[in-house]
């Protein structure tokens, strides 16, 4: 390609990525939304199907393993598929899956169609940066992926706090057609704005895969993505009961505490990007650090409004903020030792984060059934102390490798 080619080519993408890039941020927003809104919902979907709150959390740990088995898979099996019509289809599953749950008169129905939607988030997360990449010149790719998971974290700040207040208004299946609606609005952003003409993906096979999962090192980083990122969901899967049963807020506080976690959250991942910059995997292990005595702490404050709630607003700063030094970690492992299959490995790390959920989830749910909803922090906290302690031993590894 000469250069006025080049110029042309870089103009164009300059000119009409960022409609684009803003069409998979909502979509990102929507999907983020609809995995981590019934965190603020647990109580009222409890009460209204005559569950338990641990069964009510599997629609937290179900839909996180829905993406933690789609995710690298379907990524595979989707791969030869043109990237905007696989978008679109991935929205219209997104959809359905919503309206499905919106409906559903049994906790069963709505556990299936929690996990159905899940497997459109997965594979979203793996070809939206593919194609957030390709909207962009060479030099503006990484900004473009950040910019495309902005929605994730937008979702955090204001999506679950709104659907948590509109569930809490109108009933929990108003939230559900809610993000239903909003999936609506993603999937014409997307028919309208992103181009047909994207550059396919780079091939990424079932053979891939397995070249990964058999690599010692990328096994330990993705393991330090389950405990590290999972040990917060022990207790953030049942915060909202926390905050009302333990702290003593009312239902429509809770609201409120959530959208500051959900600052918190944004600022953590800023802070958290910048430190892992020079040196991911040194940056990850004093977060987890720091992640683990946070939650140890919470289960003594929970009791108290101030204490507690100033606890909940660092815990929000810390559980988030390995995300990019995780991501950039796996990548940079990836580069080194399967470098034909990058893209499959971040993928995989998304289904790690995912099992961590799930992993963290599910043990709240045995906690809260055994010896109650307070000790959920503390036993969270050991499961981050997990990932320090293999963090350490990544370190290790890197030395020799240096």
């Amino acid at each position: 390609m000469n250069s006025t080619a080049f110029q042309t080519e870089t103009a164009s993408k300059s000119k009409g990525g960022f409609p684009a890039l803003l069409a998979l941020a909502i979509s990102a927003f929507g999907i983020g939304t609809t995995e981590f809104v019934p965190v603020g919902l647990l109580s009222s979907l409890a009460s209204d199907l005559n569950i338990s709150i641990t069964l009510a959390g599997l629609l937290i740990s179900g839909y996180a393993m829905g993406v933690a088995f789609g995710a690298p898979v379907l990524t595979a099996l989707t791969n030869k598929m043109n990237r905007k019509t696989l978008l679109l289809l991935l929205m219209v599953v997104f959809i359905l899956g919503n309206m499905v749950a919106a409906v559903s008169t049994s906790f069963t129905l709505l556990l299936i169609a929690r996990f159905i939607t899940a497997f459109s988030h997965g594979v979203f997360f793996s070809i939206g940066a593919t194609i957030a990449a390709d909207l962009v010149p060479e030099h503006k790719r990484a900004s473009a992926i950040a910019f495309m998971f902005t929605g994730l974290t937008v979702a955090t700040v204001t999506g679950v706090p709104l659907g948590t207040f509109i569930g809490q208004t109108f009933g929990w299946r108003a939230t559900f057609w809610a993000v239903a609606l909003l999936g609506v609005v993603a999937i014409i952003a997307s028919a309208i704005l992103v181009p047909k003409n994207l550059k396919e993906a780079p091939p990424s096979s079932i053979k891939d895969q397995l070249k990964i999962i058999k690599n010692g090192r990328l096994l330990l980083a993705f393991a330090i993505t389950a405990l590290g990122y999972g040990g917060t969901f022990v207790a953030f899967t049942y915060l909202a009961p926390i905050l009302e049963d333990v702290t003593g807020y009312a239902p429509k506080a809770v609201t409120w505490i959530l959208l500051g976690y959900g600052i918190a959250v944004a600022i953590g991942n800023t802070v958290g990007g910048k430190a892992a910059d020079k040196n991911p995997i040194k940056a990850l292990f004093w977060m987890f650090v720091i992640q683990a005595v946070i939650l140890v702490i919470l289960t003594f404050t929970a009791p108290f409004k101030i204490a507690g709630t100033i606890t909940i607003f660092l815990l929000g700063l810390l559980a988030f903020m390995n995300v990019p030094g995780l991501q950039v970690y796996v990548v940079k492992l990836a580069e080194r030792y399967v470098p034909s299959a990058v893209n499959v490995a971040s993928a995989i790390n998304i289904a790690a984060f995912n099992l961590g959920i799930a992993i963290g989830a599910f043990v709240g749910g045995l906690i809260v059934d055994s010896i109650g909803i307070i000790h959920t922090p503390w036993i969270g906290g050991v499961m981050v102390f997990g990932a320090v302690l293999l963090t350490a031993w990544s370190t290790a590894l890197e030395k020799r490798t240096i």
